[in-house]
């Protein structure tokens, strides 16, 4: 029950954080372009107890949406027009939760008018938008804008735990599970919406492939395979709704990945499993006739949403083998088992960096990217060549199946 307990309390805090502190007088003001669903939890409410960030304005293609949106979440200022927001000196940062479409043209015109941004993921439709994107001149310019792609699991504690368990070379497999009841969409979701740049690969297949490529520590050569179900019906045409792929990786690693956005009633959190190759283990106990071999599998349940629930399992099969006939002569398992909410439970080089047991991986997320724009250091960040090499896979994994990739906007505006 202390465990229930801990969960439910750390949970709790995590949406309804207390004691919060004084905003300072350099904090950065936000903008969000869109009163999108994930808002609250991507950045307002992180941004709550973070001293640094405040939430300004928000817009909407609906004013009446954005004010009752204002209104609900504390904003003080709703605007017109994502383009008022864009233009007003008081901004300077904006976060674009809009549809995976509309990433591309609003990050760009962001960046051009000089704000920092932080981009929802996919962060954009393909690798063609994210090659122009994450090149725009104004990024490497000094002081330039910032410009992140919001994959927030990718700064949560667990993941850095569970990255330095993994011996990149000796990686034969991966697979990377995700999926959301089928209750939980509707064939009307933006996720089935082709114009919008829909599918299932787009909407939890990018938190896979994230996944093969982190655990990998490098980039796909090939797709073998990519099957999937989708819908023929016009507008839904072209957006799959499960996919299961197949990838080879240099050094002969296969890296699967697989979701469904219709998945069976009850949810089933995503997990990440790495089977590592069989390696010789020094034993000098050992008489110099027989060799000691281990053959370990690392498993991240729940690598999308951690601070809910995860669990790192180090399962390790250990054999000693008679180095004349072969034989094993002995045989056993062990299983460990390990969380990492905070990174002092993360340990290594990671014990001292920031955080509370109630920050969600946005929390996190948000650290960074303050820091990146506040000229401090960054102990996690997510490049623009890794963006792009993203977008390339899920490109890769769209051509494969056949669908082919998400169409590219035609804004070409200044």
């Amino acid at each position: 029950m202390a465990s229930l307990g801990s969960m439910v309390g750390r949970i709790y805090q995590a949406f309804s954080p207390s004691q919060l502190p004084p905003k300072k007088s350099d904090a950065l003001k936000f903008g969000i372009l869109g009163a999108a669903n994930i808002a609250p939890m991507a950045l307002i409410t992180p941004s709550k107890s973070h001293p640094e960030v405040i939430i300004q304005a928000v817009s909407a293609r609906d004013r009446k949406k954005a004010e009752e949106f204002a209104k609900a979440n504390s904003i003080p200022e709703v605007r017109d027009s994502y383009e008022e927001i864009l233009n007003d000196p008081n901004i300077d940062c904006v976060f674009i939760p809009l549809p995976n479409a509309l990433h591309y043209e609003w990050a760009v015109r962001a960046v051009r008018a000089g704000k920092h941004v932080l981009v929802e993921k996919p962060s954009v439709s393909n690798s063609t938008e994210a090659e122009v994107l994450f090149n725009l001149p104004e990024l490497s310019q000094p002081n330039g804008p910032v410009l992140l792609e919001a994959f927030h699991s990718r700064f949560f504690p667990a993941w850095s735990l569970f990255r330095s368990l993994i011996d990149h070379n000796q990686v034969e497999h991966v697979n990377a599970f995700s999926m959301i009841p089928w209750w939980g969409t509707s064939k009307d979701d933006i996720h089935f919406n082709y114009p919008l740049s829909g599918g299932s690969i787009m909407a939890m297949g990018t938190y896979n492939m994230a996944a093969l490529r982190m655990a990998l520590g490098a980039e796909p050569e090939e797709c073998l395979s990519c099957d999937v179900h989708s819908y023929t019906d016009g507008i839904h045409d072209k957006c799959d709704y499960d996919f299961h792929a197949k990838f080879r990786f240099p050094n002969g690693a296969i890296g699967e990945a697989s979701t469904t956005l219709k998945g069976p009633t009850y949810w089933t959190p995503s997990y990440l499993t790495v089977t590592q190759k069989e390696v010789v283990v020094p034993d000098s106990t050992l008489p110099a006739s027989q060799t000691k071999l281990l053959k370990r599998k690392l498993t991240l349940h729940g690598f999308v949403h951690g601070i809910f629930w995860h669990r790192i399992d180090i399962h390790d099969e250990h054999h000693i083998r008679d180095n004349g006939s072969g034989k094993v002569v002995r045989r056993w398992e062990t299983t460990e088992n390990r969380k990492a909410y905070t990174f002092k439970e993360a340990g290594g080089e990671f014990a001292d960096l920031p955080g509370e047991p109630f920050w969600m991986s946005y929390r996190h997320q948000l650290e960074q990217f303050v820091n990146k724009v506040k000229g401090r250091e960054t102990q996690h960040w997510i490049s623009g060549e890794d963006s792009i090499a993203q977008m390339k896979m899920i490109d890769m994994a769209y051509e494969k199946s056949g669908l082919g990739p998400r169409p590219t906007s035609s804004f070409h505006g200044k």
